[in-house]
């Protein structure tokens, strides 16, 4: 009796349960298929995502790939044409490594202050990263040493040439130079020595800084 009295209990659990199960489902049934549905539309739409943005990367990095190759060829005008087209319709960063290449290459064709200008546009786009901008402001310096003045060079780099920016050995570079083509031998000596100083500085930056100081001290132009 026991063994039937326990089976019975037990189908008849089995029983309410399998009610509750239907209850359950008639209620709560158009929940369940649209979460599963929101989830399947989630993981495949997810999925197209990441094979867009994948095949967009893949298709802008080619065309930017193609434009330093005729750059690097020569084909100075082509390359530039396909770095503006890049500009305009680059996926993610690179619209504006585009706008980088596209400044040196106005460089290379001999229009400094083309390329001047594009690489101050470039550091005063604050839609552009922080790094990138003041790497065009180095740019800009470096081809102001032979385009421009030293006031010049300075307001593009003076405030990077502090002990802690990354970019200092470039801007004190920059700013000796421009001192040292300039006839300010004080000056040049003053920031080829903060190089040399610094202990961070890359081996052939001190180098030419050495280099530099040595010649400024056999031309006895600075006290």
């Amino acid at each position: 009796m026991v063994d039937n009295n326990d089976s019975f209990i037990r189908e008849v659990n089995e029983e309410l349960r399998s009610d509750q199960v239907r209850n359950a489902w008639k209620r709560y049934s158009r929940f369940i298929i649209a979460a599963a549905v929101l989830i399947v539309v989630g993981t495949a739409g997810h999925r197209l995502w990441n094979h867009w943005h994948s095949t967009q990367a893949s298709d802008a990095g080619d065309k930017f790939l193609a434009a330093l190759s005729l750059a690097d060829q020569g084909k100075n005008d082509e390359a530039e044409a396909a770095l503006k087209a890049l500009e305009q319709d680059g996926y993610g960063a690179y619209g504006v490594l585009a706008r980088f290449r596209a400044a040196t290459v106005l460089g290379q064709k001999g229009d400094q202050a083309a390329a001047v200008s594009s690489f101050q546009a470039i550091s005063q786009d604050t839609s552009v990263p922080e790094i990138i901008r003041n790497t065009a402001k180095i740019r800009a310096a470096w081809l102001l040493v032979d385009a421009g003045t030293y006031e010049q060079v300075s307001a593009e780099v003076e405030a990077m040439a502090t002990p802690t920016n990354a970019l200092r050995h470039g801007a004190r570079e920059a700013l000796g130079l421009s001192a040292y083509k300039a006839g300010d031998m004080t000056r040049a000596r003053e920031w080829f020595e903060q190089i040399t100083e610094d202990a961070e500085a890359p081996r052939n930056v001190a180098n030419r800084a050495q280099m530099l100081l040595d010649n400024i001290t056999a031309s006895g132009k600075a006290p």
